[in-house]
């Protein structure tokens, strides 16, 4: 194990590993400090990030954070790694690479830097881009997230530039047809619904959720919307459903950076991969055959007591939430994202932390080459609100975010936490000057609900066959 110091201001301080160094150079968090592993102090965590920064990002393939031996997420990483695309900035430390990042987003070279982060991706491995981010700043951040492009589509195309596509989530507490159908209603009214309608089941149920993958996929056949349904059950449940004939469009799962978080959700790569094949065998898609709709977050392995890496340290939830984006990359999948806020104040406690969280994982998933969500969103008891939602989305707009979750009033009533509202998707793409996805914003310009300029109309003329949805 290679043991790093670093001497700042007459006191020298020493990090037992990568997996010591990366988290006490991770910007403050509850999550980490609940784990044991944080920074005492701002002069530990500074000393610890200039330490980092002269890391060689080859040292990431010789001591992987989480043992190679004992963990399948370790060895995909590995065994996947392609040194081809790695060859380019191979030479680079931690530091290089952010000033690598900066000038290729900045157009220096005159290379497109959307190529060029396309070529990089499949040679950089999580800990490499979660490294990386604990060196830059939340503008950084922005910057590279929107040099970056990645598109995935099945009915509709997520990530092309300019563009920012919803989740429209209509959840019941009761599951309710007519409170899931009011809900979907008023998504659609105002314009959400593009990247998926995707409903959280009060019951896991077999049959409860076939239920409502019928009722989904007849609002959609009825007005002939070009969109994709999901309803977020266990992918065991929606194996099961694909067998029996069930109109399944994406396959949900929750996915974590280490086995042992991933058994905890009852998952393992072979039945995902498993999973991803069954739904591509349907061939429901129109334009595209991307078919995963996986979620992350950061905390999901500690709360699962399977964060631990090399020598039995504590890894910082940040490298294990990037961890979990190899998981997804490997699944090639139409969405991914971090339900930021969800888990609660003991990950992430404030707004600060969330903010700064959520532009992470977007940086991270993109970089690695994902088309990248974030459920922009917290918890009642965290000392976080509404105002802090708003700064997030809009800095996520800014740095080319795939999508965003809506829910009605931005109050879920059945999951219990605060997301967005579809008034605030609009606000967003408003203010930022961005678009519903290409074949979803087609669909509301024929039905009327689009002025000549492409924004919403007030009062949509033509949009009363949408209206037989509350009846």
């Amino acid at each position: 194990m290679t043991r790093y110091t670093q001497r700042l201001r007459g006191v020298s301080y020493s990090f037992d590993g990568l997996v010591d160094l990366l988290a006490k150079a991770t910007p403050l968090r509850s999550g980490d400090q609940l784990a044991g592993c944080a920074a005492a102090t701002d002069a530990e965590r500074a000393a610890a990030q200039w330490a980092l920064a002269e890391v060689p990002l080859t040292a990431f393939l010789r001591d992987p954070v989480v043992p190679y031996e004992t963990d399948e997420v370790t060895r995909l990483i590995i065994d996947t790694h392609d040194r081809v695309a790695f060859q380019p900035i191979s030479h680079l430390t931690v530091g290089g690479l952010r000033d690598w990042l900066l000038a290729v987003a900045a157009g220096d070279g005159g290379a497109a830097p959307a190529a060029t982060l396309r070529a990089v991706a499949p040679g950089l491995t999580p800990e490499m881009v979660a490294a990386v981010s604990k060196l830059m700043r939340n503008q950084d951040l922005i910057a590279v997230a929107k040099a970056a492009e990645v598109t995935a589509a099945f009915r509709t195309t997520i990530g092309l530039p300019g563009r920012l596509a919803t989740r429209l989530q209509p959840n019941h507490p009761t599951d309710d047809p007519r409170g899931i159908a009011a809900a979907v209603l008023d998504g659609l009214l105002l314009g959400c619904g593009d990247a998926v309608i995707g409903i959280n089941p009060a019951t896991d149920s077999p049959r409860a959720t076939a239920d409502l993958l019928h009722l989904l996929d007849e609002v959609r056949t009825r007005f002939d919307i070009p969109a994709q349904s999901c309803v977020l059950a266990h992918v065991t449940t929606t194996l099961g459903l694909i067998e029996a004939g069930a109109p399944v469009d994406l396959v949900f799962q929750s996915v974590a950076g280490t086995e042992g978080a991933n058994s905890a959700f009852g998952v393992d790569l072979s039945l995902l991969r498993e999973a991803n094949e069954a739904g591509r065998s349907l061939g429901r898609g129109t334009v595209g055959d991307n078919v995963m709709y996986l979620e992350t977050g950061q905390g999901s392995a500690l709360s699962a007591d399977a964060h631990r890496g090399t020598g039995g340290r504590p890894v910082d939830q940040q490298t294990l939430e990037a961890r979990a984006y190899a998981v997804a990359r490997a699944l090639d999948p139409l969405l991914v994202n971090t339900v930021v806020g969800f888990i609660g104040p003991e990950y992430l406690y404030d707004g600060k932390q969330i903010i700064r969280a959520g532009l992470e994982d977007h940086f991270c998933g993109k970089l690695l080459g994902l088309p990248m969500g974030v459920d922009v969103c917290y918890t009642n008891h965290a000392e976080a609100d509404s105002d802090d939602m708003d700064t997030l989305l809009t800095l996520l707009g800014a740095a080319g975010c795939a999508f965003v979750i809506a829910v009605p009033g931005a109050d879920d009533v059945m999951l219990g936490y605060q997301s967005l509202s579809f008034h605030d998707a609009l606000y967003a793409r408003q203010v930022l000057g961005l678009r519903p996805a290409p074949e979803f914003e087609s669909w509301l310009a024929g039905l009327g609900m689009l002025d000549p300029s492409g924004r919403l109309r007030a009062v949509p003329p033509l949009a009363s066959p949408l209206r037989a949805l509350a009846g």
